[in-house]
């Protein structure tokens, strides 16, 4: 155990060694996670709600502290309101007899303390056990937040169970799915948003298009995870894009048709980058600055993701992801819409840098990257901004890296002695 901690403590030291620009925004995530901690409710409901919100998703709990307290608790119960549905959804022991009539009955248990589900692995598990918790503090919500909650709740549901029975074969279906999965996501914050006073309605096609590109990113992203899934693969590329490269959708993660899968990727990549112009015009809307900097940050990792899946076999290898500082840098950096626009001009950039002309898709690609990196242009913004993608043009000498290491010698040597 001593050394697999060695060995991580080395790993981030060569890391920030390799981008120094990431340390400051890296000990910074740090020291917030640690005082969102210090922020848990002391009542036992909403102590659960939170707690279980890191464990099932830190990325989401850490974005999530940027709301005002009234409509964080909303967005929380949300949120475990639909991991748990979603729970039920993606567990493959689960009869579809006995699945299809919780998913379409779903909604109506949210107040019912009483009721629980037995499903899921792991803190998805204790989630669905202990549901009740959930249901406590759903109760304490505003009438207007629960409103929202048990529709979206109720629509999802609905889809999930249609889908059950049903492939993605066409576009059209993987956009209904995602639709179900993640637009209604989209639509419910914007329905939370609007009913804690904080901002104005919006078009529901903008925020439709908020989800689908989140969950078509994490689609790409993680189709060996979803194609190796036990006891039964998940398969949400649809039949339309990859019967174009293969013959079945597992033949993707062969060797021999490595080829052929990152031109479907690529098919794929180019589907999801349709959603960015309205995701744009749905952000630079927010008046919020709180609930500015909680929809910007996901959407700007989104693009980050697809910029580096990209013409990249190691999606079909293992799982492509931003690096932890960069991560860290982009949550620290990311404050306005400026800094949204260059991000993802510069993403768009990079992914633009890696198109093949030989690629099928090649000249769709480049439109639709083209048309972002006018939206950018457009806005007028970009020479506003305190973000950049890559900061390694600024120098670093010598002494800085030396005092950079010394630091985290300094560190990592307290820690060691407590």
């Amino acid at each position: 155990m001593g050394m697999m901690k060695d060995s991580g403590r080395l790993g981030i030291v060569k890391a920030v060694l390799e981008h120094p620009e990431d340390l400051m925004p890296l000990m910074k995530m740090k020291v917030e996670a640690n005082k969102i901690k210090r922020q848990i409710p002391a009542e036992s409901h909403w102590g659960f709600a939170y707690s279980m919100l890191q464990k099932v998703s830190r990325s989401f709990f850490l974005v999530i502290k940027q709301l005002k307290p009234e409509l964080r608790n909303a967005v929380c119960i949300f949120y475990l309101v639909l991991r748990a549905l979603d729970t039920i959804e993606d567990d493959m022991r689960i009869p579809i007899d006995t699945k299809v009539p919780i998913l379409l009955g779903f909604h109506e248990h949210l107040n019912d303390r009483d009721w629980h589900f037995s499903c899921g692995m792991n803190a998805y598990k204790v989630l669905m056990d202990k549901f009740h918790f959930v249901s406590d503090a759903f109760t304490e919500l505003h009438k207007s937040y629960q409103e929202a909650i048990k529709d979206i709740t109720m629509r999802m549901g609905a889809g999930m169970a249609k889908f059950i029975c049903k492939e993605v074969d066409t576009i059209d279906d993987y956009d209904e799915y995602c639709h179900y999965v993640a637009g209604l996501v989209g639509l419910g914050l914007s329905k939370l948003f609007y009913a804690s006073k904080l901002e104005n309605a919006v078009p529901n096609s903008f925020a439709n298009s908020m989800g689908l590109f989140l969950q078509k990113t994490n689609i790409i992203r993680d189709y060996l995870e979803d194609i190796n899934e036990i006891p039964k693969s998940r398969m949400f590329w649809p039949r339309q894009i990859w019967s174009n490269y293969v013959d079945n959708l597992e033949d993707l993660k062969y060797e021999e048709n490595a080829v052929k899968a990152v031109q479907c990727l690529n098919d794929m990549v180019t589907n999801a980058l349709v959603h960015v112009e309205d995701c744009l015009k749905y952000m630079s809307a927010l008046k919020d600055r709180s609930i500015f900097g909680f929809c910007a940050l996901p959407q700007v990792m989104a693009i980050g993701t697809l910029a580096l899946c990209y013409n990249n076999v190691e999606v079909f290898r293992g799982v492509v992801k931003i690096r932890h500082g960069l991560a860290a840098r982009m949550s620290d950096q990311t404050k306005s819409m400026a800094d949204v626009y260059g991000a993802f001009y510069d993403f768009s950039t990079l992914l633009e840098s890696k198109v093949d002309k030989r690629d099928p898709n090649a000249s769709l690609t480049l439109k639709r990257v083209n048309a972002i990196k006018k939206a950018c242009l457009s806005s007028g913004l970009l020479n506003k901004r305190g973000f950049y993608v890559d900061e390694r043009q600024q120098l670093y000498n010598s002494a800085l890296i030396m005092l950079i290491a010394l630091l985290l010698a300094v560190f990592f040597a307290a820690r060691m002695v407590k």
